[in-house]
């Protein structure tokens, strides 16, 4: 039911967001943004892998990312990892600190730098780890059943160019940015 009236209620306020200026059709609000309604989906998306990660595993969705991601490219330093994950390096510390405690993650020296750390996956955080894994594979599964093979493709397309796209507007805000403070 929720559902329905949440689809209701965006297709109403995408509706709204249209008017009609010299042709062209002008998004008003915020959720007739692209960024936006993406946002909205992921944090959806997020919501119920923490509600399921907790209820499974007992960690949050910071920790199982922490974990997924050790489990893929381990040893990382703390820096690398929080670039990984999306977090500042204070937040990716206390999430790493949490973990440590429980004896999931293992903090060793870092050969190439005498006062860095590598962090990596203990026996317990591999064996948690496989076992989120199979979770979210069944989740990834779950969410691309419900879309036909052709929607696969595009999706898949649509996110690739959308990524680049993406990543070409930070570029060029960056190169704006620099600009605007050597002109100051």
């Amino acid at each position: 039911m929720l559902d329905a009236l949440d689809s209701v209620r965006a297709t109403r306020a995408s509706a709204q967001a249209r008017r009609t200026r010299d042709g062209q059709d002008k998004a008003l609000t915020i959720k007739a943004l692209l960024s936006y309604r993406l946002h909205v989906v992921a944090n959806l998306l997020s919501r119920g892998a923490a509600m399921r990660y907790k209820r499974e595993f007992g960690v949050s969705l910071w920790e199982w990312r922490t974990i997924a991601l050790l489990g893929v490219d381990a040893p990382l330093s703390l820096n690398d990892l929080a670039r990984a994950a999306g977090l500042d390096k204070g937040q990716m510390s206390r999430v790493v600190s949490g973990l440590a405690e429980r004896d999931l993650v293992v903090r060793g020296a870092d050969e190439r730098d005498g006062r860095g750390v590598r962090l990596s996956l203990t026996k317990a955080g591999a064996r948690l780890y496989d076992g989120l894994m199979r979770a979210a594979a069944a989740r990834n599964t779950a969410f691309l059943g419900c879309l036909t093979k052709d929607e696969r493709a595009g999706l898949a397309s649509a996110l690739a160019k959308l990524g680049a796209q993406a990543r070409e507007f930070i570029r060029r805000e960056r190169e704006l940015a620099q600009k605007s403070r050597r002109s100051r």
